[in-house]
């Protein structure tokens, strides 16, 4: 089981929601915490509410720049959560070129921009953990999902590849791929949303899976089999199953 006492790690995406929740744990846990997210209101109240050594940080993963420079600031990590997202319901036939763009922005090439921010200090050192948030809905595609599930789809592969080539090198790769979340974001959902968690559930699984030696963690459990077992059914059948929007 991973020790985290006194190790230091950047969580970006933690001012609320899943990554506060986890925040709460790991700093429970003993981690200095150092918390990213755009918002420096909101980053300060999470950061006054951990009840360990933690500091914030704003950042704007949209951004090179801001990502640079945090990088910079931050000196040495034992590790990095990916948790930064942004999401709208958007349906190709109403293609909206700003939101869907800034999904892929954010979600995907956002995860890429820090996880290169930090990876080269880590080989350097021969030592280091890195985690990415996917999602079940980046297994395949979804009606409605344009830009959320591509840009997911797009940071589980990166987490796919960077394990295929970290897995002998000191540094531990983790991938965690949740179903829906109570959060501002799925409140801008208009449709039912089977198993969905609180936080405070999710960042159990994904701490617990954390603390392991496993690569990947897709849950809740019982609902990810849809979503893992989809890749192995026929077309035809798969998108029956999932009718387009009216």
């Amino acid at each position: 089981m991973r020790d985290f006492n006194a190790k230091r790690y950047w969580l970006v995406g933690a001012s609320e929601g899943l990554g506060l929740a986890l925040a709460q744990k790991m700093s429970r846990a003993g981690a200095e915490l150092i918390l990213s997210a755009r918002n420096p209101d909101t980053l300060a109240a999470a950061v006054a509410s951990l009840p360990g050594k933690a500091t914030a940080l704003p950042v704007d993963v949209g951004s090179a720049d801001s990502v640079r420079a945090a990088a910079v600031s931050l000196g040495a990590i034992d590790g990095v959560v990916f948790l930064a997202g942004v999401y709208w319901p958007v349906d190709a036939k109403a293609w909206d070129a700003d939101q869907v763009e800034a999904m892929c922005n954010i979600n995907f090439t956002g995860c890429a921009r820090v996880v290169g921010a930090v990876l080269p200090a880590m080989v350097a050192r021969g030592t280091g953990h890195v985690v990415i948030t996917g999602s079940l809905s980046g297994f395949r595609g979804l009606p409605g999902a344009i830009g959320y599930a591509a840009s997911k789809a797009g940071t589980m592969v990166l987490a796919e590849s960077l394990y295929a080539d970290l897995r002998r090198s000191g540094i531990t790769v983790q991938l965690a791929n949740p179903g829906f979340i109570k959060t501002r974001l799925t409140a801008k959902n208009d449709f039912s949303m089977p198993f969905i968690m609180d936080p405070e559930a999710a960042a159990r699984f994904m701490f617990d899976h954390m603390q392991s030696n496993r690569f990947k963690i897709s849950f809740p459990t019982v609902f990810s089999w849809l979503f893992r077992g989809s890749n192995a059914l026929p077309d035809w059948l798969y998108y029956r199953m999932f009718p387009p929007n009216p």
